[in-house]
C-alpha cells in the first residue's frame, strides 16, 4: 500500500457555514459522509439529527448546531483531501467491510474517504478517492462529458471496421454509445477516450463487435493522470492538478447529456 505524501494534499472548497447556515444534505455531502442524494433519504428515513432534533429536508445547519448521523456527532470543516490511486486487478471499489477486498481497507488511509466512481473488479489504473461530497457529484455528472482516457487489451487483432464502430457508437443498455476517440497501439492494444460511463461500457461495446477485453487500464480521469505511479500505491492529487481540474469542472458544467457514474 502506497504512502507516498507531499505537502499540497489540500485545495479549498466551499464549505463553510455562514449566518444562513447550509443545507443539511450539503452540510452532510461536504463532511465526506455521503452524497446529496444520499442524504436525503437518510434524513427522510430518520438517521440525521441537528441538536438532537430529527432533521428535515431543507433543514439548514448553523455554526452553532450540533449534527448526528446515524447517532456519531459530524466534524465540521474536515480538511478536504483528494487521492490518486494506481488500483491493482481484484480490489473492489466499494467502503463496505463486508468485501475483504475493499478498496478503503486496502490503502489503508488514516480517515475516512471514499472513491470517485468505479472501476471494475478485473480493470485496473486510475481511479480518485476523497472525503470530499461535492467534489465526487461534479465529477460523476455525467451529463458534463468529463474525459477518461484507458488502454485496452483485446484478444484478438484489431480492424478498421472495428475502430470505426468502436468510434462511431454501437447499440448498449437500450441506447448507443457516444462518438470517441480510439487509437490503436498495437494489433491487439488501444487507447479510447470516453466521455460517458455506462456500466462495463467498454467491455461491452467490445463484446458486441466480438471481442473480449484481457487487460483494461484507466490512465486518465480529466486532467489527472496515472504517470509512473505503481500498482496498489497512491498519491495526493497536487495543487496545481486541484486547480485545473476545477477549471475543467466549471467549464464543463454548461455541457448537456446523459449517463450515469462512470464504470468500466
Amino acid at each position: 500500500m502506497g504512502n507516498n505524501k507531499n505537502n499540497d494534499n489540500s485545495y479549498e472548497t466551499d464549505n463553510t457555514i455562514n449566518d444562513q447556515g447550509i443545507r443539511i444534505n450539503k452540510f452532510l455531502s461536504d463532511a465526506g459522509l455521503c452524497s446529496r442524494r444520499e442524504a436525503d433519504r437518510y434524513i427522510k428515513e430518520g438517521k440525521v439529527e441537528i441538536d438532537g432534533v430529527k432533521a428535515e429536508m431543507g433543514s439548514k445547519v448553523k455554526t452553532d448546531n450540533t449534527v448526528t448521523f446515524f447517532g456519531k456527532p459530524v466534524q465540521k470543516n474536515e480538511e478536504k483531501v483528494l487521492i490518486a490511486f494506481n488500483k491493482p486487478v481484484g480490489i473492489v471499489c466499494t467502503t463496505s467491510k463486508k468485501d475483504p477486498n475493499n478498496i478503503v481497507d486496502f490503502i489503508n488511509y488514516p480517515t475516512r474517504i471514499y472513491p470517485v466512481g468505479r472501476l471494475d473488479k478485473d480493470s485496473e489504473g486510475l481511479i480518485l478517492l476523497t472525503n470530499d461530497g461535492s467534489l465526487v457529484n461534479s465529477i460523476l455528472r455525467a451529463r458534463y462529458g468529463h474525459d477518461k482516457e484507458y488502454i485496452v487489451t483485446v484478444n484478438k487483432e484489431i480492424t478498421e471496421d472495428f475502430v470505426k464502430h468502436m468510434s462511431e457508437g454501437v447499440p448498449l443498455l437500450d441506447t448507443v454509445t457516444r462518438p470517441c476517440r480510439v487509437t490503436v497501439i498495437n494489433k491487439n492494444t488501444f487507447r479510447i477516450v470516453l466521455t460517458q460511463g455506462l456500466n462495463r461500457q467498454i467491455r461491452r461495446m467490445c463484446e458486441y463487435l466480438g471481442y473480449r477485453v484481457t487487460k483494461l487500464v484507466r490512465v486518465r480521469i480529466m486532467n489527472i493522470t496515472l504517470g509512473k505511479l505503481k500498482s496498489g500505491t497512491w498519491r495526493y492529487v497536487t495543487a496545481r492538478e486541484m486547480k485545473e481540474l476545477n477549471r475543467l469542472l466549471k467549464k464543463n458544467k454548461s455541457k448537456k447529456g446523459e449517463g450515469e457514474s462512470y464504470g468500466y
